[in-house]
């Protein structure tokens, strides 16, 4: 009885121990880390990707500890002249978390591919597809400008001194005061003398006179 307990202890011992073995082998040394691309103004704490950047980074999480990369960035297609052509590159220790970031960079507008190689991987690099695009960021400052100018329309409100075609109808009251005189030209100081009586009548009782004075003149003398 002791010799089978002993046995199966054994047993279970040894089974324990083989299915321990690939546990701790599942996930090779170093190639459980990821590289991430980083707009320059992201924090190098966020594990996050961003794959259309201006001025960008590299930022490494999760490798071993003190580990050594070495990376490149190719040209890539739609955008690359040649494609594979290496445009960028450059080495990097990690820290003592297996974390690490690099100088902040930048490249033409196009489309990229970046290799990562460290230490110790097993299988191929490590690898993430960008874009850089700054022409958007260079663009964005001459829209806002184009208002700034707009506004010197709103200083040609100042013409709205147009009153100046107003203040035409008040002067052209003056010709009204002009015409007032030539009514008054038909009434007539001329066709009146001083005490209102008519010239024409006046002149004719004075020939009427004349001629009954000549009469009785003329009648004297024959008597």
């Amino acid at each position: 009885m002791r010799t089978l307990n002993r046995a199966g202890v054994l047993t279970a011992v040894a089974a324990a121990t083989l299915l321990a073995v690939p546990t701790a082998h599942a996930t090779p040394s170093g190639d459980n880390g990821t590289v991430k691309i980083h707009d320059a103004e992201t924090g190098e704490e966020l594990p996050r990707n961003e794959p259309h950047v201006c001025t960008f980074y590299l930022d490494a999480f999760g490798f071993d500890g003190v580990q050594e990369v070495d990376w490149h960035i190719e040209a890539w297609a739609p955008t690359a002249d040649e494609k594979g052509e290496t445009v960028k590159s450059g080495e990097i220790t990690l820290d003592d978390e297996g974390h690490g970031r690099t100088e902040d960079m930048s490249l033409p507008d196009g489309h990229y591919k970046l290799f990562w190689n460290f230490e110790g991987e097993k299988g191929s690099a490590k690898h993430k597809v960008f874009w850089t695009d700054c022409e958007d960021d260079d663009e964005g400052p001459g829209p806002g400008s184009t208002p700034s100018s707009s506004a010197s329309p709103s200083t040609s409100a100042s013409p709205s001194t147009s009153p100046s075609p107003g203040s035409e109808p008040s002067g052209s009251s003056t010709p009204s005061s002009s015409a007032s005189p030539s009514p008054s030209a038909p009434g007539g100081g001329l066709a009146e003398t001083g005490n209102g009586a008519p010239v024409g009548l006046l002149s004719g009782l004075a020939a009427a006179l004349v001629a009954a004075g000549g009469y009785l003149v003329v009648r004297r003398r024959r008597a």
